[in-house]
């Protein structure tokens, strides 16, 4: 279990910071079930985030899935959060592509920045 910052929901190949060319930031988040569901997970997200910026590639909005269960679980959460919000809010449920770890520096950035890592 663990998660990993770095790019994904492109087709170009090897995406860096400094050439994420086609991708989108994203965090891989490797998670046990029966500890915290996929839709916990989602629940969570959406209460920390808040996509009302319509925005291209690096920083756009995204939930992927990798099964049909969890693409219906995104589509219902990111629905909610649509009926909810005061404003519009972009924010895509994709089937996940290949994703790229992006560079160390970019890994546990914040605790790094806390002198934690």
């Amino acid at each position: 279990m663990g998660t990993y910052v770095g790019y994904t929901g492109g087709e170009k190949l090897d995406p860096t910071y400094k050439g994420i060319l086609d991708h989108t930031e994203a965090m891989f988040i490797e998670f046990d079930p029966t500890i915290i569901t996929y839709d916990e997970l989602l629940i969570e997200w959406s209460r920390m985030h808040k996509p009302n910026y319509k925005k291209k590639c690096q920083y756009r909005s995204a939930v992927w899935y990798l099964t049909e269960e969890q693409m219906e679980a995104a589509e219902e959460v990111v629905a909610g959060m649509k009926a909810v919000a005061r404003e519009e809010l972009y924010t895509s449920v994709e089937p996940a592509t290949t994703f790229y770890k992006g560079e160390e520096y970019h890994q546990k950035f914040m605790a790094k920045q806390q002198g934690e890592g």
